[in-house]
């Protein structure tokens, strides 16, 4: 069997691993500590902005997972939905349903719906078992991170901590430039809009995952992130918008915390298709 490898299959996955991980804890503390120098000029707007993200900041990491809608536009003008729960508390995971159509992997699966999860640094897709071919008799499709952002892109996001939606509003919150736009209304929820821009300084060590040289992502077009942030009551995102170059990629928060373990499909279903898409020259864009 030969199968069909999309840039939009591909693509999105990165659009939605770097949805929520924009930014790391390296140019967080960096800059954190650039802020302590001047605790003691006057208090300024830009100061009081800098105060409600980072009290939105601890409250997201503090509860480690949500349900999250997040909808991503590749730059063809048609957004992609993914639906499901987030999770930050134990290493990054997530666990969604997309439209099956949208990825272009109806050859993979009748379902309307592909389940997809990233556990442990890799992507699982739930498709029906194959016939013949490397996917003969399995469930699941795993793709290693590494085909995805290229192994130094991977290698930022393995391991403990700066993979989550709080590491991504950390860059926001020490980010330069930062606007508060006022208040409005998000999904029914009394907000206040915030917005920054991040350049190639702000992004700390997870640069790699957009520009790095065997980075998929290199091909966005893009050298800067506009984020925006609308914190709600109790001081938790309610919608987080960004944008990098043609990609840009809304997240709805709608449950926080008390989410269920996100783990790995048996071994014995998964067929490994890393090196398949690493040789097939698809693109992210």
């Amino acid at each position: 069997m030969k199968l069909r490898y999309s840039a939009a299959w591909v693509g999105l996955t990165a659009a939605a691993m770097v949805a929520a991980t924009a930014c790391g804890s390296e140019s967080a503390k960096s800059a954190a500590e650039s802020a302590d120098k001047a605790a003691d000029t006057a208090v300024s707007k830009a100061d009081m902005i800098m105060a409600a993200l980072s009290r939105a900041t601890d409250r997201t990491e503090e509860l480690g997972s949500a349900e999250v809608r997040t909808t991503t536009d590749l730059g063809t003008g048609e957004p992609i939905a993914m639906d499901g729960t987030y999770s930050w508390g134990d290493g990054y995971a997530l666990d969604v349903e997309m439209d099956t159509e949208a990825v272009q992997m109806q050859d993979l699966t009748d379902s309307p719906t592909v389940r997809t999860l990233f556990v442990d640094g890799a992507y699982y897709y739930d498709i029906d078992p194959q016939p013949d071919g490397p996917l003969e008799g399995k469930e699941w499709i795993k793709i290693d991170g590494s085909a995805v952002f290229g192994e130094s892109g991977a290698a930022a996001f393995s391991g403990g901590g700066g993979a989550s939606p709080a590491d991504s509003m950390k860059g926001l919150e020490y980010a330069s430039d930062v606007e508060d736009l006022g208040a409005e209304t998000v999904n029914g929820k009394p907000t206040t809009h915030y917005r920054a821009v991040l350049d190639e300084k702000d992004l700390g060590k997870f640069k790699e995952a957009f520009s790095g040289a065997d980075s998929m992502l290199d091909s966005t077009g893009g050298d800067s992130i506009t984020m925006d942030i609308w914190v709600g009551e109790k001081d938790l995102p309610v919608r987080l918008e960004q944008e990098f170059g043609a990609m840009k990629v809304t997240m709805d928060f709608d449950k926080f915390g008390a989410t269920e373990e996100i783990v790995a499909p048996p071994a014995q279903e998964v067929g490994d298709l890393t090196e398949e898409v690493k040789n097939s020259g698809a693109t992210a864009g």
